[in-house]
């Protein structure tokens, strides 16, 4: 019984020793304010102002709290170095001197924050005015030489553990558990709609088909408004969604519409690109070992903090030369079978088409 008085006391002392230990080691990040500007957005992807006012932010709109051994800014920085490493959280609960445990409570939180209502709706916004769509429309118009287009539309892939449940949903065409997120942005590759909710097998222009965006262009079109957005062979041709014309005639109109086409819609590769070079959690190197519910709020909060830092004038990382294009490949066009609706739909965006291209 005394060997066991004695063993338990060493235990003891041993969790105060390592507590009072980390303690110390939190008090100690209080000298971020010294790390050297380029540094701090190297490891955590911000800049200290951008940061200070993410946590304000996060303290005033959102239900995150600090508490007095981790206070809110700790945390930001625990979420931040997962986001942009993708590294395992114990490798990140250590370098923020926190346990495992703690640190994987610490990124949920901030996941959950980044993923409110007042912070999410901020950043990521589609335009809703049509004062907002012509700025869009003649950026792109003087950038790409295409008038009408307000931004660019694709699907990516972001890697997920195996889920628990509907498996099939997830297994997607190159051989790996995915979320296939659909996003649309516009010509500074700033992220202006996400949809992250479906498997890596479920097709680009199903997730489109299912996308609150979808009736809100059609409406727009409805209304009389001539804008809409670029997308690639694997999305139906609709007045609201132009896709480039296959196997275009050499030296023909619909040949130079093609071209321009790519090259703007190219913005959207772009983004894909600077999002998980920025935020390397979401590279297929770095599957998130989530369930697809949460994978698809850490991918969600990521976009926050990509427009943030794109809005923040932050220079792209340069450790992202082993990014690659997670997304299907479409080498010919849809080919899903259409009702009328859909019919008059396809052949309302021919006309449509045919008039831009006679236009160029």
């Amino acid at each position: 019984m005394h060997s066991l008085r004695l063993l338990w006391a060493a235990h003891n002392a041993e969790v105060l020793r390592r507590r009072r230990r980390r303690q110390q080691n939190r008090l100690r990040l209080e000298t971020v304010e010294k790390m050297p500007e380029l540094l701090f957005i190297q490891q955590f992807r911000l800049s200290k102002s951008v940061f200070k006012q993410l946590c304000s932010d996060l303290r005033t709109q959102t239900r995150l709290r600090g508490t007095r051994e981790i206070p809110l800014e700790i945390k930001v920085l625990c979420a931040l170095s997962f986001y942009a490493t993708g590294s395992d959280q114990r490798i990140v609960g250590l370098t923020q001197h926190l346990t495992q445990r703690t640190a994987s409570r610490c990124i949920r939180q901030v996941t959950n924050a980044l993923n409110c209502e007042n912070i999410s709706d901020k950043w990521i916004v589609f335009p809703q005015t049509q004062q907002e769509r012509t700025v869009l429309t003649q950026e792109f118009q003087r950038r790409f030489r295409l008038p009408g287009i307000i931004g660019a539309i694709d699907c990516t892939h972001v890697a997920t553990a195996k889920p628990d449940t509907q498996e099939h949903l997830f297994f997607n065409r190159k051989g790996y558990h995915s979320l296939n997120v659909q996003m649309i942005c516009d010509h500074e590759l700033i992220i202006r709609n996400i949809n992250p909710k479906f498997g890596g097998a479920t097709h680009d222009a199903h997730i489109w088909a299912s996308s609150i965006i979808e009736p809100y262009m059609r409406g727009l079109h409805q209304n009389g408004e001539q804008v809409w957005l670029l997308g690639d062979s694997g999305y139906p041709l609709r007045p609201w969604v132009m896709t480039p014309v296959l196997n275009a005639a050499p030296g023909s109109r619909e040949e130079t519409y093609t071209k321009r086409h790519v090259r703007a819609r190219n913005c959207i590769e772009r983004c894909f690109g600077l999002l998980k070079s920025r935020w390397r959690c979401l590279n297929k190197k770095r599957t998130l070992n989530y369930q697809p519910y949460v994978a698809s709020q850490i991918t969600l909060a990521c976009c926050v903090l990509h427009n943030i830092a794109i809005i923040a004038n932050l220079p792209p990382p340069n450790d992202g030369s082993d990014i690659e294009n997670d997304g299907d490949d479409h080498s010919s066009s849809v080919t899903a079978s259409l009702n009328v609706s859909g019919q008059n739909d396809l052949l309302r965006g021919r006309a449509v088409l045919n008039n831009l291209i006679s236009r160029l």
